[in-house]
């Protein structure tokens, strides 16, 4: 990975094994939070929490490398610090859900009600969960 020509969406910090593992666990509370207000059938929040926790396990992802976001676009500096650790294929799927997410979840978030429904957000939440295994096989540090 070329950080310089990165340099406007991340940058270069020294490797911290507890935000790694912070990042991780913070990921892994928003998939439990998720699934529960899922079950609740709360299909906005679950899918905007599903997003959060895929948010966090990237930027674990990024701690383990020894990057963090910068600029006024965190999420998406995330998102394309991601692209460049993953496999074509899985990059593609995941990348193009995790956008996806990201661009409605501003929606229900910020300008309308229940306009998430059950099957989006299971699909969320299972791209959350599929995420977070893929990161946490991906990093080799001791929790």
């Amino acid at each position: 990975m070329n950080s310089r020509k990165q340099s406007d969406k991340w940058v270069k910090i020294e490797k911290d094994d507890n935000l790694v593992s912070n990042a991780l666990k913070l990921a892994e509370r928003d998939i439990k939070t998720a699934t529960d207000v899922y079950n609740n059938r709360d299909y906005d929040w679950a899918f905007s929490i599903a997003y959060n926790a895929m948010l966090q396990a990237g930027r674990s992802l990024m701690f383990s490398e020894g990057y963090r976001p910068i600029g006024e676009a965190k999420h998406v500096s995330v998102i394309e610090f991601v692209k460049t650790k993953f496999g074509k294929e899985f990059a593609e799927k995941i990348l193009f859900l995790f956008n996806k997410i990201r661009k409605k979840r501003h929606v229900a978030v910020y300008e309308q009600v229940n306009i998430i429904s059950e099957e989006e957000a299971k699909n969320a939440l299972n791209t959350a969960k599929e995420f977070h295994k893929k990161v946490k096989e991906i990093i080799i540090t001791p929790f």
